[in-house]
């Protein structure tokens, strides 16, 4: 157990160490950029010196260890209940706030702001015990599944809820890519995201956007708030791909290769889910999702027409996919300007239909296109995404034959030659 415990220490180090990369010369796009957003960019070294040390604290004392498995998930259920308790005493204080009718607010949310603040001390006090408890709950799944010594997850399983960091994607105007990716500070307000792209989009003819996400790589895994045990069980095993990719080529490359970064995404989605299903079939059976949250690729049926959507009903994923290979096909006849005033129309489009895109652009795509895991989405026509469900498909969907099989795959070439087109 020491030498494994020795050999962590050094596996973590080499997570924490590695996540830096050289900075590009003087005048190089990405160091304008990071001149541009200099005082938003995220204190990645402060937040990793507090969560490292609140896990190190805990794996001192493991009081999870303490517990019977039956007590471990009472424990992370009732954790997540008063999470979702939080947000919902969160959103009654919002709400009175917004009310016209209510003329001292302050006074008026007194009993339930006392009650959120009572809550989220519970809270606080118990987030790294639950949050040591699904990580050895995933841990033990990926050990015995995917990559594990000694009955250890390799490398270890580590997430820490906290608030996440925008992220800043850079795309080309002419071609949808990320050319460069920043972490801002948490709860950028929406005018001055706005401002800081148009500055950037102008200054460097790119197209840029500040966006949200639902984790974050580094270690311990980044993951938002959201009162869902199957989020959280999903997010620690997508993040938990991320890292074991570092160590091959599909990680060493997905900053400075599109194909690999969607290859990556595409593997860690697919992954991620399984692995998740699993351990809730495991831990939390009530909790398993019944079938995967994308259908079998078309292609494997070209005569059968795919299912016809109930009429009444919006498809957002089928809507956005159009939106993407309408887009591609415009760029790709180099007609920016026209692409964009498209993807403008469109995001009014959505919008009136109930979802709040503040931004629809290159950027836009570039981002949520590389989750490809979905047959129908931001992707479009993207090769990748159905080349890589193929291997899924060929590896039975087991997630070491597939890791395996993929994490050496940095390229659409490759990708077609392992699956023998």
């Amino acid at each position: 157990m020491v030498v494994y415990r020795t050999a962590l220490l050094l596996l973590l180090l080499y997570l924490v160490v590695g996540l830096k990369s050289e900075g590009p010369p003087p005048g190089a796009l990405k160091t304008r950029v990071n001149q541009l957003v200099a005082d938003l960019r995220f204190d990645f070294w402060g937040w990793e010196a507090k969560a490292l040390w609140g896990k190190l604290t805990l794996w001192l004392l493991q009081p999870q260890r303490y517990m019977t498995e039956a007590d471990r998930s009472r424990f992370v259920r009732d954790w997540v209940e008063r999470v979702s308790e939080a947000q919902r005493l969160e959103a009654k204080i919002a709400e009175i706030y917004t009310d016209p009718s209510i003329q001292d607010p302050f006074q008026a949310t007194a009993e339930i702001r006392a009650e959120r603040d009572r809550v989220r001390r519970e809270i606080a006090a118990r987030q790294f015990i639950a949050e040591a408890i699904i990580e050895e709950q995933v841990g033990v799944v990926l050990a015995r599944d995917a990559s594990g010594i000694l009955g250890q997850p390799t490398p270890p399983v580590g997430i820490h809820i906290t608030p996440l960091p925008r992220v800043l994607i850079l795309s080309l105007r002419e071609r949808i890519a990320v050319i460069h990716q920043a972490e801002l500070v948490p709860g950028i307000t929406a005018d001055r995201a706005d401002a800081l792209e148009e500055q950037i989009d102008r200054s460097l003819n790119v197209s840029s956007l500040v966006t949200p996400i639902g984790g974050m790589s580094a270690w311990p895994a980044m993951v938002l708030e959201f009162p869902s045990l199957a989020w959280w069980t999903e997010v620690a095993a997508h993040e938990w791909t991320h890292h074991y990719l570092y160590f091959f080529p599909l990680g060493w490359e997905y900053g400075e290769n599109w194909e690999a970064r969607v290859i990556n995404e595409t593997v860690a989605s697919l992954v991620g889910w399984e692995i998740a299903r699993r351990t809730l079939v495991q831990y939390h059976p009530d909790l398993a999702p019944s079938e995967e949250p994308w259908a079998e690729e078309e292609e494997e049926s070209p005569a059968l027409p795919p299912p016809s959507p109930d009429p009444g009903a919006f498809d957002f994923n089928r809507e956005m996919h159009k939106t993407r290979i309408r887009v591609d096909h415009l760029l790709l006849q180099g007609r920016i300007e026209e692409a964009e005033n498209y993807m403008e129309r469109r995001r009014q489009f959505f919008w009136e239909r109930g979802y709040r895109i503040r931004k629809l652009n290159q950027a836009y795509f570039a981002f949520y296109g590389s989750y490809a895991a979905a047959p129908v989405g931001a992707a479009g026509k993207d090769p990748i995404g159905p080349a890589v469900r193929k291997v899924w498909r060929m590896t039975a969907k087991d997630p070491r034959r597939f890791l395996q099989q993929m994490r050496g795959v940095t390229s659409l070439d490759e990708l077609l030659q392992l699956i023998g087109e």
